[in-house]
């Protein structure tokens, strides 16, 4: 018999009954039953206890990895899940804060004042360049109207990065790119523009590199100019390309709304070019021009001689973003007279028909006060003392007043108080103190000519105004509101209501007196224009010296205020010039007939009907 393996059972030629039997018996130790060709069976090995550990130590295993798994799985999704799912938002989404231009600027007449437009930055690296030099030098020149003999030197000094120019429009960057020309590099960026340039800075101002207004309503009404900027989130791809089918519904999205100011340009150049040309004539230092809407103080012209441009205001003197019509002091001289008037008959110390004795000189304390060249005009009713610019006759006028109620009609018109308006820098005008005023008699005697206290140009404006409204304090005001591409208005600033400081008959009877000063022996004359009826008043005041104490010799402040039209008065129209240069330099002689062009100009522009005649 054939020896078999240890474990192996042979079951050949057992009868059937027998290999049954011991098939039972070995079940219990038998997993599986393999038959193999020659009808033999082969048994598996019995299930040991270290069997039974190793099966024990790899279920353990993969309990305790499902186990440690699950707790992971909870760190990450619960635990920390939050934190994660901000960072992987953080790696896919990127916080852009948009530009976002700021409003428009624009006139009255909707004529564009301010702007943000695209422009290039050009850079120039010789090194690179596919052309000679003098190629590429004689083909920049053309195009940026430059000397090509210059641009080729520079270009001869400097391998690389040489600043060209830095505010290019996109026609003439379309120009430069169409030469092909390799080492020519254009940078896009934004900036403010200003088409009309210097015809209107003095009020529009100008915004520096950063975006931020220096002078003119860029600075004083920044918060009204600039749109509110948000954040946004936008997808990025894995590249770090920006997605923009998923950025926020509405974006990008601003208002349409701009800036409407009261200013006609118009009136603007018409007063530009009789100021310069006076200026000229007469060799002066500074000139201003104020034209006023007196029913509800709008500035329809403000104009400061010189200037700059604000597109190119590094080049400027900086002295010149001043507005000095609005924030420098000055003494107004006689064109003060009709206010003084004014107070005299509303306090009733004067009647319309009072008569006063000029002798051409007039002694107060220690002083002796005198007329301009000395003149004398005998006896004079009021209308003539505005007429011929008596101080002689003001002195005595004002004298019938105590002193104390003259100062407190000074302080009601505003005298040595601030003054409200939409403009920067405003300074506050200068008045004596109460006590020096009624204690030293030549105070209130230098006043009612115009000297002793001072005030800007813009404040003469607005107290003359009174007299031109109905006795009404305005608030003088170049912002109308903003506006959008329809015409709705959005916001109007709100101003201090008008104060009644003269009665409408007071303020009609002074200004039909400043009708005689603009008449053929006026010293207003050269103010007349034909049909119409113009209100004035002239003013020839010393300089006070910057120091304080006295004035300054050979020194002058001409001026010319008027009001028309005289039958329905509402515009008031100042010219200043500083330190005119000639002996026929005066207020009649300098600034009546910058007025005049102004008034013509304003004639024209507010279609104004000649007057009826009387």
């Amino acid at each position: 018999m054939q020896k078999l393996p240890p474990g192996k059972i042979k079951f050949r030629n057992l009868p059937k009954a027998e290999f049954k039997g011991r098939q039972r018996q070995n079940s219990k130790n038998i997993s599986k039953d393999i038959k193999d060709d020659d009808n033999s069976t082969v048994v598996a090995p019995p299930i040991t206890a270290n069997f039974k550990l190793r099966l024990f130590t790899v279920w353990g295993v993969l309990i305790a990895a499902g186990i440690g798994l699950g707790i992971n799985l909870y760190n990450l999704q619960i635990v920390r899940g939050p934190k994660l799912t901000q960072k992987a938002r953080n790696q896919q989404m990127v916080n852009l804060r948009p530009y976002m231009p700021r409003r428009q600027v624009i006139d009255r007449n909707k004529n564009l004042l301010a702007v943000d437009r695209q422009v290039y930055t050009l850079h120039a690296h010789p090194k690179q360049f596919n052309k000679p030099r003098h190629q590429v030098a004689s083909e920049l020149a053309k195009i940026l109207d430059q000397d090509a003999s210059k641009l080729e030197s520079r270009f001869a000094a400097q391998n690389s990065n040489i600043l060209l120019n830095s505010a290019l429009s996109e026609a003439v960057a379309d120009r430069i790119t169409g030469l092909r020309f390799d080492g020519l590099e254009l940078r896009q960026r934004y900036a403010r523009y200003y088409p009309t340039q210097e015809l209107t800075s003095e009020v529009v101002g100008y915004v520096n590199l950063d975006r931020r207004g220096q002078a003119g309503v860029e600075y004083s009404q920044e918060k009204l100019l600039e749109r509110a900027t948000q954040a946004v989130r936008l997808s990025r791809a894995g590249n770090g390309a920006l997605m923009p089918d998923y950025a926020p519904e509405g974006f990008p999205n601003f208002d349409d709304m701009g800036m409407q100011l009261t200013i006609d340009t118009r009136l603007q150049r018409a007063a530009r070019s009789a100021l310069k040309n006076q200026m000229k004539r007469y060799s002066a230092k500074r000139g201003a021009v104020i034209v006023m809407d007196a029913y509800d103080g709008s500035l329809l012209a403000m104009v400061t001689q010189p200037t700059y441009n604000p597109n190119e205001y590094s080049k400027a003197d900086i002295s010149l973003f001043r507005n000095w019509a609005v924030a420098d002091l000055y003494e107004p001289g006689s064109t003060f007279k009709p206010l003084n008037v004014a107070i005299g008959l509303e306090a009733g110390i004067i009647n319309p028909d009072d008569v006063f004795r000029d002798s051409g000189t007039i002694q107060v304390g220690d002083r002796t006060i005198k007329n301009s060249e000395d003149k004398r005009y005998g006896s004079i009713n009021i209308a003539q003392i505005l007429k011929f610019s008596s101080n002689i006759g003001m002195v005595q006028m004002m004298q019938r007043m105590r002193p104390s109620v003259y100062y407190g009609w000074l302080e009601k018109l505003g005298l040595g108080q601030g003054m409200e308006t939409d403009l920067p820098f405003s300074v506050a005008s200068q008045l004596k103190s109460q006590e020096e005023f009624i204690t030293t008699p030549i105070e209130p005697a230098t006043t009612s000519f115009g000297q002793g206290f001072s005030l800007t140009p813009l404040q003469l404006v607005q107290m003359t105004g009174a007299l031109a409204n109905g006795g009404k304090l305005v608030t003088p005001h170049v912002v109308k509101g903003l506006f959008d591409s329809k015409g709705q208005m959005h916001y109007t600033p709100t101003r201090p209501e008008a104060r009644q400081i003269f009665s409408p008959i007071t303020a009609q009877k002074v200004v039909e007196m400043m009708e005689t000063v603009v008449s053929t022996k006026g010293t207003g004359k050269e103010a007349q224009i034909n049909g119409y009826r113009i209100a004035g008043k002239t003013g020839t005041a010393q300089k006070a010296n910057a120091g304080g104490g006295g004035y300054m010799a050979n020194a002058r402040i001409t001026s010319f205020i008027g009001i028309l039209p005289v039958e329905s008065p509402r515009y008031v129209v100042l010219a200043i010039v500083d330190e005119p240069k000639g002996k026929d330099a005066y207020g009649g002689t300098v600034a009546a007939p910058i007025a005049k062009e102004v008034m013509e100009a304003l004639i024209t522009t507010e279609q104004l009907p000649p007057s009826q005649p009387r």
